[in-house]
């Protein structure tokens, strides 16, 4: 139970930040409360983002998908580990050539954005960025692997996920292939996405609001929860996906609020 103490600083947060699977949705469904949620923080003038590791999709992809499930999301909302890999680069390597491993759809949003994206070796490169990639291939890691061992570029992940979810089990995601890197070059990434705090810096960012007035709510202990605490904000605990309420006692993070889900939240946000 949530003290009133505790309840009255929930009710003063502002920007509010929610992973998206196993929090608002499991599957292709939504999960009960999402709606109401989301629409009674806006109309009580709360600023949201949606925010995933999962670079597989587009934010486009994201915007489709709330919409057919009846909510409403601007492109400019949704926020993945993929896109902030982008702003990075944007903000950072803009006319840098950039050695990118990622999905197509990744590729061609850079490229959109402007920047210098190359799939292959060329004495030029200025960074390696690793993402989840379904074209990669052994020449991908061999390029990837002499730019790192010969060359003082750039090293950047889009997310430190070992593993991607699937219909039958998982297959390696980000994290593994980095995995891979560093065994064979001895360079480790800077990490992007969570738990690292950028992606809620850079939500911060966008919308102007302090640490002190924002939160972070997920079902992960390890990457949403880990990533309030590295950014020095508030993290709300669902225990619709992953996590357990054993697993918050026992983690060693300072979690200050835990709902059974965010049916529960709702509710408490609006009471």
């Amino acid at each position: 139970m949530i003290c009133r103490k505790d309840l009255e600083l929930l009710l003063q947060k502002k920007l509010f930040l929610f992973d998206i699977d196993g929090t608002l949705a499991l599957g292709d469904e939504l999960l009960d409360g999402t709606i109401q949620l989301i629409d009674y923080l806006r109309k009580s003038g709360r600023t949201v983002f949606f925010t995933t590791n999962n670079s597989t999709k587009s934010r486009e992809d994201y915007v489709e998908y709330f919409a057919k499930h009846g909510m409403q999301v601007e492109k400019e909302e949704v926020l993945t580990a993929g896109i902030l890999t982008l702003l990075f680069c944007k903000e950072n390597l803009e006319q840098k050539k950039i050695f990118l491993m990622g999905t197509p759809s990744l590729k061609k949003e850079m490229e959109k954005a402007g920047l210098l994206i190359t799939e292959h070796y060329e004495e030029d490169v200025d960074c390696v960025v690793a993402a989840f990639d379904t074209t990669l291939s052994f020449q991908k890691l061999e390029d990837a692997s002499r730019l790192l061992s010969t060359k003082e570029v750039m090293f950047l992940a889009s997310n430190p996920d070992l593993c991607c979810p699937t219909g039958f089990g998982a297959v390696p995601d980000c994290g593994s292939i980095c995995a891979m890197l560093k065994n064979a070059t001895g360079r480790e990434p800077k990490y992007l996405g969570k738990p690292y705090p950028d992606i809620v810096n850079q939500c911060r960012k966008m919308s102007g609001i302090s640490a002190q007035e924002t939160v972070l709510v997920g079902d992960r202990i390890y990457t949403d929860m880990a990533c309030a605490e590295n950014a020095g904000v508030d993290g709300i605990l669902v225990l619709s996906g992953e996590a357990t309420k054993k697993d918050a006692h026992a983690c060693g993070l300072q979690i200050p609020y835990v709902f059974q889900d965010v049916r529960e939240l709702y509710q408490y946000l609006s009471s």
